[in-house]
């Protein structure tokens, strides 16, 4: 441990005195025993003081290293998975720059007021010190300080716990912290941390951001007056403030180019020119993008609750995200944008209700349930409900895919033919009559075509041809975590989700069966680069058979190119989109889920009590699929395709039996099938061109052969 000069003085001459005193005669030693005593006590106290400070109170000191790392707190920063800046914990109003991007005169400016002999001392000025106690002492009042730059800068990063103390314990502290600052760094590093760390008025920290505060302009492009304005402020930035109290700001301001010019950092005439220049300051403060989102705030509420208080006592902390900065404007702006539209539709319809319709979105990548972006509502209040996790609303036929994924697992195909005509199933001791939408049935069809068209009616077949239970079994293993009751109507999605549940379930249709945890954070570290916290990757787990997540995509492929989805291409999304719609009985929630293999998004709208979103067309594909598109035409794209896996064959069928395709078929499709699940016969609905042909013209001569013989009677 090293001591300061005048201490290390100090306790040469004691021991020099000790000395002397053990030489001296008896007489003289037992009459200055207790002197002995009491400079033994002393030198006790003194060690253990200058121990005290040089440990910083015992509380250890940071290291050269440390220092050397340390940067101002920004209020923490919130990076996406890019590293792009999303947001802070804590709103600072502060600006790290590098020392480089600060003028010349704006750092004479602080140097001339604060510390003119910055660059001849070792952090603590002594001829500076004894100046100023002469001068205090001869006016019986405080007229001059005695900090340097140094002291300063120390006390600005370091002592924040010590703000508004004045005593000894903590000038002790700030010295050896000052000792420390100037063995570590060189002084242009303790003048960049100085000109970051300077509190200068109004809430404001470090010469950029009170340069865009006061001036509205970066400190690069300050001029001299500008830049001796802000260095006017440390002593008293409140009394100073250029806003509040311009006629002392430009007197203080003069006062700092008269310095400049007696030190000869600039010329009398720069001096005498700058101080007549007139004080102007921009009209609005500047206040940090702090990333306003429910990104933000969920990240905000997940370091607290995995850090707690150990987060203020780590300074400024990095916490990298799994979110991409871009999705989540994309997102913001899509929900907002699209609420505001079905709001201004249902309001012409109801009287101007329309301001309470609100959305959700979440996005996240199927192959690790990182998420992407998150938007809990149209617009945020720090702290405010966020629907994307909390609100839970009936998913309708967006929960039909789990249907059709416990059908493809029963040994249906995507040619099974189902019956889409009106059902009646008794639930709950009544009869429960699902109807289509606007009525409208299919008859016999395909599996493929009764999602195209998202029939109700075949959907409730389907679910209880192969049990209800079958089909809540697998969406609970594939992530759905709501109540699930074993019910008819569930096939139609009459349970409640949350859309964060929601999309995290159609994960597994997207990356091959395998079900993921929905994760935001990666890691939290201090700035100087510390491991705080690191996620702990969890595996994928196979919930469902690869070719079957295969054959659900393929159908909810069909759903986007030809079915209730296709408002997609219409909007012109042409990269490879598998997804569902969704719309509950009385139009109260839509939705659309879709899907790529990099991203999962899904999109709700309603309002927060439940009721009709207006008119009798509310459908998922029309008003929350236009969502989606805006969505990943600003937020993603990709382009990529799913891979076709190992145990599938692929075959032509005719679309309207999901027969083999006969010769003279009128439509085809190419199907794919888990390996000897293929259809065996071939179709014979539709004969040779020439056998229709005759066969009409003899129904159409036998009409007319009865028409002529009737006349004849």
């Amino acid at each position: 441990m090293s001591l300061p000069p005048p201490l290390t003085r100090l306790i040469a001459s004691a021991a020099r005195r000790l000395a002397a005193l053990a030489s001296a005669p008896p007489l003289q030693r037992i009459r200055r025993h207790w002197l002995l005593a009491t400079m033994a006590a002393a030198a006790i106290v003194v060690l253990a003081a200058a121990a005290w400070a040089e440990s910083c109170g015992f509380d250890r000191c940071p290291s050269a290293a440390e220092l050397r790392a340390f940067r101002p707190d920004e209020g923490g920063q919130l990076l996406d998975r890019r590293g792009v800046l999303l947001g802070h914990l804590r709103a600072v109003r502060r600006i790290d720059v590098p020392l480089a991007r600060v003028p010349w005169h704006v750092r004479a400016a602080f140097i001339a007021i604060e510390d003119r002999r910055f660059y001849r001392h070792h952090g603590v000025d002594w001829h500076g010190a004894g100046r100023a106690l002469w001068r205090n002492v001869s006016h019986f009042d405080v007229r001059e300080g005695s900090s340097t730059l140094t002291m300063q800068a120390a006390r600005s990063a370091f002592l924040g716990d010590y703000e508004g103390e004045r005593s000894i314990r903590r000038k002790l502290i700030e010295l050896a912290l000052t000792r420390r600052l100037e063995r570590a760094l060189t002084k242009a590093q303790i003048l960049e941390l100085y000109l970051n760390a300077i509190y200068l008025g109004d809430a404001t920290y470090g010469v950029e951001a009170a340069s865009r505060h006061y001036f509205g302009k970066s400190a690069a492009l300050l001029t001299l007056a500008e830049g001796a304005t802000l260095a006017a402020l440390p002593r008293a930035p409140s009394s100073y403030e250029p806003r509040r109290h311009p006629d002392r700001a430009v007197e203080r301001r003069n006062l700092v180019l008269r310095l400049m010019a007696d030190q000869r950092l600039i010329s009398r005439a720069a001096a005498d020119e700058a101080a007549a220049e007139q004080l102007q300051t921009s009209d609005e403060g500047w206040r940090p993008a702090d990333g306003a989102s429910y990104a933000v705030d969920l990240v905000r509420a997940f370091v607290d609750s995995a850090l707690g208080d150990a987060v203020d006592r780590q300074g400024d902390i990095v916490v990298r995200t799994t979110f991409d900065a871009r999705a989540q404007r994309a997102a913001e702006q899509a929900v907002r944008d699209r609420a505001a539209a079905i709001g201004r539709a249902a309001g012409g319809q109801e009287n101007g209700s329309a301001a309470a319709v609100e959305g959700a979105m979440v996005a996240l990548d199927p192959r690790t349930g990182e998420l992407r972006a998150i938007v809990g509502g149209t617009s945020r209040a720090r702290g405010g409900f966020n629907r994307a996790i909390a609100s839970r609303r009936q998913p309708g036929s967006a929960f039909k895919p789990f249907v059709y994924a416990a059908a493809l697992e029963a040994g249906l195909t995507t040619a099974t033919m189902v019956d889409d005509t009106p059902v009646e199933v008794a639930e709950a001791g009544q009869l429960w009559n699902p109807g289509n939408f606007g009525d409208d049935y299919g008859g016999p069809m395909t599996l493929r075509h009764a999602v195209m068209r998202s029939a109700n009616a075949a959907t409730v077949r389907v679910s209880q041809r192969i049990g209800i239970r079958r089909v809540t079994e697998v969406a609970r293993r594939l992530g759905v975590t709501s109540p699930l009751r074993d019910v008819p109507s569930v096939a139609l999605g009459s349970l409640e989700v949350t859309p964060i549940e929601l999309v995290t379930a159609y994960a597994p249709f997207a990356n091959g069966g395998r079900r993921v945890r929905a994760t935001f954070v990666r890691s939290v570290t201090t700035s100087s680069g510390r491991l705080l916290w690191r996620a702990q990757l969890s595996r994928p787990v196979q919930v469902l058979d690869r070719r079957d997540a295969y054959l659900v995509t393929s159908l909810l492929r069909s759903a986007v190119d030809e079915g209730t989805g296709r408002v997609l291409r219409e909007l012109g999304i042409t990269d490879p989109v598998a997804g569902k719609t969704g719309t509950t009985n009385n139009g109260a929630d839509v939705w659309f889920v879709g899907y790529t293999p990099t991203v999962v998004a899904g999109v709700w709208f309603g309002y927060d009590v439940p009721r009709p979103l207006g008119g009798g067309g509310a459908s998922g594909g029309r008003l929350a699929a236009p969502a989606w598109a805006s969505f990943y035409r600003r937020g993603w794209r990709d382009g990529s395709d799913w891979v076709t896996p190992a145990g599938m064959v692929s075959r032509v069928i005719d679309d309207e039996t999901g027969m083999l395709a006969g010769e003279w078929c009128p439509v085809t499709r190419h199907e794919w099938f888990k390996a000897g699940s293929e259809p065996g016969e071939r179709c014979t609905a539709h004969g040779e061109p020439f056998d229709e042909i005759a066969r009409d013209m003899g129904r159409l001569v036998g009409r007319v052969f009865r028409r002529l013989l009737r006349q004849g009677e």
